[in-house]
């Protein structure tokens, strides 16, 4: 084994990772930095530092990323309107590369020549930590305890903490307990019963959003402004991108907006079931829709729809520092010079809905379309010609067909 001098550590100060922490300087014997993103998960973590303290780290880091993760990943991955396999939006698959990009980051400021993650070997995230790692700076090793130690149950795992002194929570005793990820978009939720497609999800498995069955009998209207692409401003109240995404999540779980039941396909090649909330990116989503749908030609518009399955996928597998993706980015943003204006949305009941939309940028024309008398000059007989050269081919057709 290659001797390790430093490591950085992807901590969360939870059950798994204090145990690599232990595991990472008891196999290398070496230096382990601790680094704790804050991207909105909603928890206290000062706690991940006390334990790291416990565990002798001397460099611990915890960043807050909030505002990075909403400005440079989320807003550019809403401007595509990116959803995987038709209906996530990405809420786990966007956070792994910023973490990445700072794991990279703090591993060049303190010279280590490695970082560990605790993803399994079974998920999506080993995938993603690592070729974000190999495209920021190949020579930096990558740790992955799940895929090195002997450790193949829970029951191993929980003995390796008693043995060595590390604190296990009550709730982590007993049976294993739901995986849980959260940040500032999303609140993804997996394992025990949903790890079964055919039973319901229980209602206690969903914590950013109320049943939309018990949502206010009222419906509530807001205004959303965006500016090239992304929004700016809230019922007239200009914000922060974490501050923006902050209030629609508090807006959208109030009204139940936002839950998905899924079943999706992992890029390492198995099928798994998650709970995903996303409340205020379901609610930009139909906001920037509806926006581009004034602003936007249609051709353009058109073409966006056909890159963005793949654009999503890339994403999801792990590929977002790639050269691609970059391309597809470069095109997006490019779409995106004249999407702004305001859009009027109705929450209610579980849905967003758009019931107006107003652009300076606007290429739709009442004149134009209007059935009364307008100032445009339109000839109708000018549509007979374009029908009789669209229907060539298909005269065609019908002709050798028979038909």
């Amino acid at each position: 084994m290659t001797k390790i001098e430093k490591i950085v550590l992807s901590y969360s100060g939870g059950l798994d990772t204090s145990i690599i922490l232990k595991w990472l300087q008891e196999t290398y014997g070496c230096e382990v930095v601790t680094f704790t993103a804050d991207l909105g998960q909603g928890e206290e973590l000062e706690p991940a530092r006390a334990k790291a303290e416990m565990a002798g780290v001397k460099d611990i880091r915890i960043v807050d990323l909030r505002e990075e993760f909403v400005r440079d990943f989320v807003f550019p991955m809403l401007r595509a309107n990116a959803l995987y396999e038709g209906q996530y939006l990405l809420g786990s698959s966007i956070a792994r590369p910023l973490i990445a990009k700072h794991l990279v980051g703090i591993a060049r400021e303190v010279g280590a020549d490695a970082v560990a993650h605790g993803a399994t070997g079974k998920g999506n995230d080993q995938i993603r930590f690592e070729l974000a790692v190999n495209a920021l700076d190949p020579s930096i090793r990558v740790i992955a305890p799940w895929r090195q130690w002997n450790i193949r149950s829970r029951m191993q795992l929980l003995q390796y903490a008693e043995k060595h002194h590390i604190p296990v929570p009550s709730d982590k005793r007993g049976e294993a307990p739901f995986s849980i990820d959260a940040n500032l978009l999303h609140t993804s939720t997996e394992g025990k019963i949903l790890e079964n497609p055919a039973e319901v999800a229980p209602d206690h498995v969903y914590q950013r959003t109320v049943d939309p069955v018990d949502a206010p009998d009222t419906p509530e209207i807001i205004t959303i402004v965006f500016e090239s692409g992304d929004p700016v401003s809230v019922n007239g109240k200009a914000m922060t991108p974490a501050a923006l995404l902050t209030e629609l999540n508090r807006l959208g779980g109030r009204h139940g907006i936002g839950r998905l039941d899924l079943v999706e396909n992992r890029f390492i090649g198995m099928k798994s079931r998650g709970i995903y909330e996303t409340p205020g990116g379901t609610i930009l989503l139909a906001a920037h829709r509806g926006i581009e749908s004034i602003t936007l030609d249609r051709a353009a518009a058109h073409l966006k729809d056909e890159i963005m399955p793949r654009y999503a996928e890339l994403i999801y597998n792990g590929f977002w520092f790639a050269p691609e993706r970059d391309m597809l980015q470069a095109l997006i943003d490019h779409s995106q010079d004249f999407v702004s204006g305001e859009v009027t949305l109705r929450l209610y009941k579980g849905s967003a809905s758009v019931l107006s939309r107003a652009s300076p940028c606007s290429l739709y024309s009442a004149d134009l379309v209007t059935f009364e008398e307008s100032t445009i000059a339109f000839d109708h007989h000018d549509a007979e010609g374009f029908i009789r050269l669209n229907g060539l081919r298909l005269k065609s057709w019908a002709a050798r067909n028979g038909r």
